[in-house]
């Protein structure tokens, strides 16, 4: 197979002397077909992902996929695919349905977005599952659903949405209504906020915050002196940066990243969603046009554009290819850095 010439940087050769990059990650020629484009704002994105890279389309035809996450142990990718139910695997190019029902157990037909959305394990292999239609985190337990966390002093929380494990063990997580049937106008409804959770790892439910509209995609920081939040609101599409305090709490919250003048570009699709970071704490952000990158101080860097709205992206393979759920597809991109993680 020819190899075309590939530009490497200092900082890439270096990594690659040490092992920590492949020579050539982007150089073989992919055996899955591409699409979309990477814009390049700043020189930075460069130590990020190659100036060759190029996004696979590993498979496609979902009604709307989500919640992309790496089994380490096993070597393959799960992720929801909300108004079907269910949670696909994809495993050495293949898919095959890993669990249905996710997330909704209910015998009633139901429309909307019934099944699972966010997706992770904790630290002892247990899959976690952000239940849309359960409305309650979950653990996976053989076949069967453990309830981690359903309601909020009494009152039912409106659909889980995505999650992240702070290293102690604690989960966080974000709970806008997208899961219920009519959405913020459904009389199933039983809040008044969409709320930031934590949810101790001794089954304690706290609310973090209930000042952010639509909170979506999270993220720490890997000091985890920061919880970045995403707002999927089309009236204010931002990222917000939260102070961690020493007892796991939220302190003052800023914007992090405005997208509102990125939303209204012409044939941008997408909003604030899913997100994670990288070992260098840079974010990977999707949001409109694609996967949005920034630097620690909130810079965008360049954007993985995908032509579609894109809902999350999650690190998989060595913790160094970004697997992207972009409405019914399923993408990669290989980077050369890795994530939190990894």
């Amino acid at each position: 197979m020819k190899m075309k010439h590939l530009r490497i940087t200092f900082c890439q050769a270096i990594a690659i002397a040490i092992g920590v990059l492949s020579a050539t990650p982007a150089m073989a020629q992919s055996k899955y077909p591409t699409m979309g484009s990477i814009e390049r704002l700043d020189a930075a994105l460069d130590e990020l992902i190659p100036p060759d890279a190029q996004l696979e389309k590993l498979s496609e035809g979902f009604e709307w996929s989500e919640g992309p996450v790496w089994n380490k142990r096993e070597g393959y990718l799960l992720f929801s695919d909300i108004p079907n139910n269910l949670v696909n695997k994809w495993q050495d190019g293949k898919i095959s349905i890993f669990l249905r029902p996710a997330g909704y157990t209910g015998k009633v037909e139901r429309g909307g977005e019934p099944g699972s959305n966010g997706l992770l394990y904790d630290s002892a292999g247990n899959l976690i599952l952000c239940q849309h239609g359960d409305r309650r985190i979950a653990r996976l337990k053989g076949k069967e659903f453990v309830t981690l966390a359903d309601k909020y002093e009494g009152k039912r929380l409106n659909s889980p949405n995505d999650g992240v494990f702070k290293s102690n063990g604690d989960l966080y997580f974000t709970d806008p209504p997208y899961g219920l049937v009519k959405n913020w106008d459904d009389p199933a409804r039983e809040l008044d906020f969409c709320g930031v959770y934590r949810l101790s790892k001794n089954g304690k439910l706290t609310l973090l915050t209930d000042q952010m509209t639509r909170p979506n995609g999270i993220g720490f920081s890997p000091d985890e002196k920061t919880l970045y939040v995403a707002q999927s609101d089309p009236m204010e599409p931002i990222w917000k940066a939260f102070e961690v305090k020493e007892d796991g709490t939220l302190g003052k919250g800023r914007v992090f990243f405005d997208a509102t003048e990125l939303s209204k570009e012409p044939n941008v699709k997408g909003l604030p969603d899913g997100l994670k970071v990288d070992r260098k704490g840079n974010l990977f952000a999707t949001g409109p046009g694609g996967v949005l990158v920034f630097s620690p101080q909130g810079k965008h860097l360049g954007t993985i554009r995908t032509g579609e709205a894109t809902a999350n992206c999650g690190w998989g393979d060595n913790g160094s290819s970004l697997y992207i759920t972009a409405d019914m597809f399923l993408c990669r991109v290989k980077t050369s850095t890795r994530g939190l993680g990894f």
